[in-house]
């Protein structure tokens, strides 16, 4: 679609969006919210699902990149004196290898020069600590070797200085002491006439299955309630002398069928939120189902907008806020809202282009350094039993991560090679001979091939389970005809017989763990991914796993240390699980 026809589509979506009818006639104040989410680390403009939108006519348009992002917020701005740039959460913790490889400082200088004022956290933004979040990628602080483990210098050649914009969360409290981890709102100021300074109130939230996510799993947090956290912060806000409130709401919703700017039987958490939330508040951004909708929903008298806009940088969401200027309070009926698609049929902005330029180059360099030399293959191919080369890496390499701090020490490690459900953390095979990539040779892992062939962001957790839920777990890779099975580390032998019945394959003495018989009435430390543990991948025989220990690095680090730490890998012999008919 040309810029023409994107206006058209953004100026009948405009008047569609506006809340209720005309009141009494004001010289209002206007605010202009400009709102991402779920941007995610996306920096290069992507040609498949990830830079593509879907108009309700079936066209489809190519969209997002952060240069294009930069420049449609600059063209939004334009002429406006009163303009908010936020993110509903997610920014960060992103998938593409030059902004994971690097922390994701990439990503905080990108939306350092996107303008943001701040950010709501998100799930993701606590992947890896509340302490990674707030010390390193709020003020930079570094860690590690700088620019090899952190505070990679930045397109400028300066080092990393974390951003310059606050992260936001009203809800997120340490489980112990049940206090805010961070500020719970901020106030933004918007210029009337004459000089008038008006309050702008954004109370941030975060979804509540955040601390026991599988990639953010965080004992030490506990998440409140959405709306009754809200209610709070609005009273407070309103106690203040701030009239237009909007909650910035990092939980999802959908409304099926209807493209990004339309509401068709809206549904979802962030929609009961919205039918519940305090009247006090009059606008609602959110994101984390990577969602694409516009919606007025009542408060239940008073419509108000809310909206959310895809993921990876596809969409800007915009919300025309309209003051009173006596008052202060918003003016609902005449509120807008429309979502933008990030086209990319105007120049990019040359600065973030540059950025990106930048980090792309890095992370093909990062990509190409050799890591370890192995001495025969790393494959997932299993063997009648089950067991594959990089099935029982993977789960020595958890094994290790855990051994490296006392309290995460386990007995045992388990990974799932081919779950029930969900994905498998092995995703591409170590062969021995040279591939097409960069700084590759027979025998040679590069950093690259390391991150593509284990791992998906998920932290490696040390937890207190039974032995009769080991035993458990190991009966469970056989379901409904099924064959599933879990990698175990080089600590555990166990033998199966297929002849029998599933459920009963696998007899509690033909396990050893550390040479021992398993004893079923014994507890047992167990390293194993999140995601495996709270029962994603389909062995539910873990839930009420205790005593949980957060090891870190996560894995796709982890690996990446541990072939740092062992530069010669052998692949290991596939005799932990012996098995008949």
């Amino acid at each position: 679609m040309g810029r023409r026809a994107a206006a058209a589509v953004t100026a009948a979506v405009v008047t569609a969006g506006t809340c209720g009818t005309a009141t009494a006639a004001v010289e209002p104040v206007d605010v202009q919210l400009l709102a991402i989410t779920d941007f995610h680390g996306y920096l290069r403009a992507h040609d498949d699902g990830n830079g593509q939108v879907r108009l309700p006519d079936g066209t489809v348009l190519k969209v997002g990149g952060a240069a294009y992002n930069a420049a449609h917020l600059k063209r939004l701005r334009a002429g406006k004196r009163n303009s908010i740039t936020f993110s509903a959460g997610d920014s960060f913790s992103g998938w593409p290898f030059e902004v994971d490889a690097f922390q994701d400082e990439p990503t905080i200088e990108v939306l350092n020069a996107f303008g943001l004022r701040f950010s709501a956290v998100g799930n993701h933004e606590l992947d890896v600590s509340p302490e990674f979040l707030k010390d390193h990628m709020g003020r930079g602080r570094c860690f590690g070797r700088v620019d090899v483990d952190s505070c990679f210098t930045d397109s400028t050649g300066r080092r990393f200085r974390g951003a310059r914009f606050p992260f936001l969360s009203a809800n997120i409290v340490g489980a112990r002491t049940g206090r805010p981890i961070l500020r719970p709102y901020t106030v933004e100021w918007a210029r009337g006439s004459g000089g008038r300074r008006i309050p702008v109130g954004f109370i941030n939230l975060t979804v509540t299955d955040t601390p026991a996510g599988s990639t953010s799993y965080q004992p030490g947090l506990r998440a409140l309630p959405l709306v009754e956290t809200a209610a709070r912060y609005a009273a407070e806000l309103r106690r203040k002398g701030v009239r237009a409130i909007v909650a910035n709401v990092h939980e999802g919703g959908q409304a099926d069928g209807a493209g990004f700017n339309g509401c068709h039987k809206p549904s979802g958490p962030v929609i009961d939120f919205a039918r519940a939330a305090s009247p006090d508040i009059d606008a609602i951004v959110t994101g984390h189902w990577h969602a694409g909708f516009n919606c007025s929903i009542p408060d239940p008298a008073r419509p108000r907008p809310v909206v959310e806009g895809l993921n990876h940088g596809r969409l800007i969401s915009e919300i025309g806020l309209r003051l009173d200027p006596r008052t202060g309070e918003v003016l609902r009926d005449r509120t807008t809202a429309v979502n933008h698609p990030v086209t990319r049929d105007l120049a990019p902005d040359p600065e973030v282009g540059r950025i990106v330029s930048y980090w792309k180059a890095r992370g093909e360099r990062r990509a190409a350094e050799p890591l370890a030399r192995q001495t025969g293959d790393l494959t997932r191919t299993p063997n009648a039993h089950g067991e594959s080369a990089l099935g029982d890496l993977a789960a020595d390499v958890q094994h290790w991560t855990a051994a490296r701090t006392r309290r995460g020490r386990a007995d045992l490690a388990l990974v799932a090679t081919r779950p029930h459900k969900g994905s498998t953390a092995l995703a591409r095979d170590l062969p021995f001979a040279k591939g097409n990539a960069a700084g590759d040779a027979d025998g040679v892992i590069t950093f690259g091939e390391a991150w593509a062939a284990y791992g998906y962001g998920n932290p490696v957790l040390t937890v207190t389970v039974t032995g009769e839920q080991i035993h458990q777990a190991l009966e469970q890779q056989w379901r409904d005809g099924r064959f599933a099975p879990l990698a175990v580390s080089r600590s555990v032998r166990y033998r199966y017989d297929a002849s029998r019945p599933e459920g009963d394959r696998v007899d509690p003495g033909d396990v050893t763990i550390d040479g021992r018989p398993l004893d079923t009435g014994r507890d047992y430390r167990l390293a194993a991914l999140a995601y495996t543990l709270i029962g994603a991948d389909g062995y539910p025989a873990f839930a009420g796993f205790r005593q949980a220990y957060r090891n870190q690095p996560a894995d796709h680090e982890a690996f990446v240390a541990y072939l740092r730490a062992h530069p010669a890998v052998t692949p290991p012999s596939p005799d932990r699980v012996t098995g008949g008919k």
